[in-house]
């Protein structure tokens, strides 16, 4: 069972220099303090206390993920949406208010990963990524930009890729979701079994590895990182240890394709999002396995001959290090480390939340992960919540959903909405 920090500790989480810990066993976290009465924190976005949520842009579109420059700059992937083309929106804070007064957008490619490396800004579109000259203080490039790995599979699901830069080794980690929920031979449809073996695992499904320092690759230049990942939106390199974490989305549809086996509350609570230490080699398991929260095991998918507790095939499977809630769809994820700022050691994920849970509604939040050592200590709390604007049945309903967080020079956390591309800067108060 998760364990969860109080309101109280997770305010000490950030206003200490090093990490807290939690207290208590419950099902759901508790939700953040309310915001402070500071006249300019936007007063439906709850944080801990002694912090506000500023709106530092109002909207600029189908906002993605988020990297912020040594200087407090802000770079926004932003997708291609309705027609319209997407690309990158530079943000700046030119007279350190916490609000964006000078806006910059380029490029001809929408995407959702973005990374900043030395002298260059990395773009992840749907099929490729992309390298754009920037040099330090910039807000634009100095030319166009170099292709890395271009032909990326993005047929039916999970067409964005995530990236994750490893500047020690001058290489690149690429997300590569599924294109279907389970690999059935007819997908989504109750009762159907699974491929076996799955062929989508091979292509697609997990996370691979590219060296920077080479242009004009195809996937099959890469190498697979690690495999049976059914969608890993959220991945960072951790700053100290070289490591690569993840927060991969869980399947879909336990209940709705496997009633005999699966109670409408199973469907929502299970499987978990898990967040994982992505080591070289690793297979997580999808689609033949899941994590099942109640018991902390990887038990075989219903497709697969799975009744629920089965544990089969799985019982050698690549384990998270916590099982995050089911059906939050965790989209983003910023390691910080070295007790830099007004936080300690840990991680913000960023979560957009999901079509697949029922009745009410759940994630939509950006949440605390503490370290120690390196590693999670398996607590987790709610660090900022209110972006869907209350509660609701639908996704379709929210106000704002949480796509990508980034944490820039002095501890500030930058929020993006999907929806409507607002950016909040959540920050001390005053």
């Amino acid at each position: 069972m998760l364990r969860i920090a109080s309101r109280r500790a997770a305010a000490l989480l950030l206003l200490a220099s090093a990490a807290g810990c939690g207290s208590g066993d419950t099902a759901q976290p508790p939700p953040p303090a309310q915001p402070p009465t500071t006249p300019d924190c936007d007063p439906a976005i709850a944080v801990p206390p002694g912090l506000c949520a500023r709106v530092f842009h109002n909207g600029i579109g189908a906002a993605r993920q988020l990297a912020v420059a040594a200087n407090g700059d802000l770079f926004v992937a932003v997708r291609n949406r309705g027609g319209q083309s997407g690309g990158v929106v530079a943000l700046r804070d030119s007279d350190g208010d916490g609000r964006s007064d000078r806006t910059e957008s380029w490029g001809d490619e929408g995407g959702s990963g973005i990374a900043l490396g030395d002298g260059a800004l990395y773009l992840a579109t749907n099929t490729a990524v992309l390298r754009y000259p920037l040099a330090a203080g910039s807000l634009t490039p100095s030319g166009a930009p170099e292709t890395i790995v271009s032909g990326l599979p993005d047929e039916r699901n999970h067409a964005s890729k995530s990236i994750a830069l490893h500047p020690a080794d001058g290489t690149i980690f690429v997300g590569i979701g599924s294109p279907s929920n389970a690999c059935q031979e007819i997908p989504r449809t109750a009762g159907v079994a699974g491929k076996d073996p799955c062929g989508e695992r091979t292509y697609r499904a997990g996370i691979w590895r590219f060296a920077t320092g080479r242009t004009g690759q195809r996937q099959s230049d890469g190498e697979r990182f690690a495999a049976g990942v059914r969608n890993a939106a959220a991945i960072a390199v951790h700053p100290e240890t070289g490591e690569l974490f993840a927060v991969v989305h869980g399947r879909d549809q336990l209940a709705q394709l496997w009633p005999a086996l699966y109670s409408d509350s199973d469907g929502s609570e299970k499987p978990s999002e898990e967040f994982a230490l992505i080591e070289e080699g690793a297979d997580f398991g999808w689609p033949y396995c899941y994590h099942d929260p109640a018991t902390n095991a990887k038990v075989l998918a219903p497709e697969y001959g799975g009744d629920g507790t089965k544990t089969g095939r799985c019982a050698d499977m690549a384990m998270p290090a916590i099982g995050l809630p089911a059906h939050w769809a965790p989209n983003a994820m910023a390691i910080v480390a070295g007790g830099s700022g007004t936080h300690g050691n840990g991680a913000f994920v960023a979560f957009h939340g999901s079509w697949n849970r029922s009745p009410v509604q759940a994630g939509y939040n950006v949440v605390w992960i503490p370290f120690a050592g390196g590693r999670p200590t398996g607590e987790w709390s709610v660090f900022a919540d209110g972006f869907a604007g209350g509660q609701i049945a639908s996704s379709s309903q929210a106000d704002n959903r949480p796509t990508g967080v980034a944490v820039g020079p002095g501890g500030a956390v930058y929020v993006s909405d999907s929806l409507r591309g607002r950016i909040w800067r959540i920050a001390p108060a005053g």
